[in-house]
């Protein structure tokens, strides 16, 4: 396990090397906090319609742009199980039939990692640049990381992560997949919550969660819920997580971040062949330690 904590601004642990993991779905974060400077800069609205779409930047940070998502592929995951190369995203859409939605955007919630890919497409079209200098300009580096990259081939997953490295194509995230050290991790949504990156009610937009569904079992939700780029939700003992958990192939790496009056903690852990609700569980009871000690 690869753990590290941030107490208050402060450095508390740090996983014991610069191994470069892959940060799964905790790419999304990233991404929300690159689209929302957009948003902060006046090249975009939240509210309305994008790319000549009937969904809206918001929907599609939250998830309720009627999007489906190519993980409910069958070949899919069988394509992946094989080692095989990644699809261009136009045979995925096509595979999906995903320009039809699925309901009505703004009157439903449906994960989709689809959604992601068109805010990536999106911040190549306002900015310019390609995503991954958009992404470092915009929101790494401002927030103090540069050890954080996007896996682009094979070659560049570590080969201590199993199945990856030898028979994962990175591009099978569509929306990209970004490698950093989990100290990076962590670094980036405790800087993202407590700086001026975003003015305060687009922090607050994005903390602001539509909740999921109710306890999952084996996992530390209480009201699972999803803001623009984050999970959030209540957990036991009254506080509430916000972050985000992410896994493939081998792995899950979790990042999340909780206040207790004037003391705040951000976690981010990494496990190879671990559940998520494993991974998680570590987090909130690092979490939970500090608060204890701080209280």
């Amino acid at each position: 396990m690869l753990s590290s904590l941030i107490s208050n601004g402060q450095p508390q642990s740090s996983a014991p090397s610069d191994l470069m993991v892959p940060w799964w779905s905790f790419t999304k974060t990233v991404l929300a906090a690159t689209a929302l400077t957009l948003v902060r800069d006046r090249l975009v609205s939240l509210d309305e319609p994008i790319l000549d779409q009937p969904f809206t930047l918001r929907q599609l940070l939250r998830h309720e742009a009627g999007l489906a998502d190519y993980g409910e592929l069958v070949d899919y995951h069988t394509a992946v199980s094989n080692g095989e190369p990644a699809w261009s995203a136009d045979e995925m859409m096509q595979r999906l039939d995903g320009t039809r939605l699925r309901y009505s955007p703004g009157t439903g919630w449906r994960y989709s990692n689809v959604g992601y890919w068109h805010i990536g497409r999106l911040i190549e079209r306002l900015t310019g640049l390609a995503l991954d200098d958009a992404v470092m300009q915009r929101a790494l580096a401002p927030l103090g990381l540069s050890n954080v990259r996007f896996a682009k081939s094979r070659s560049d997953l570590p080969a201590s992560i199993p199945g990856s490295a030898s028979t994962y194509d990175p591009a099978w995230v569509y929306h990209g997949l970004l490698i950093g050290p989990v100290s990076q991790a962590a670094l980036f949504l405790d800087q993202l919550l407590c700086t001026d990156l975003l003015p305060t009610a687009l922090l607050q937009g994005m903390q602001t969660a539509r909740v999921v569904g109710g306890p999952i079992p084996g996992r530390p939700w209480i009201t699972p819920g999803y803001g623009m780029g984050v999970m959030q939700g209540a957990i036991a003992g009254g506080y509430t997580l916000t972050g985000h958990t992410g896994c493939g192939p081998g792995s899950v790496i979790a990042v999340y971040r909780i206040s207790d009056g004037d003391t705040t903690v951000c976690c981010a852990a990494f496990e190879q062949g671990a559940s998520q609700g494993a991974v998680e569980a570590v987090v909130v009871e690092q979490l939970m330690q500090v608060l204890r000690r701080e209280s």
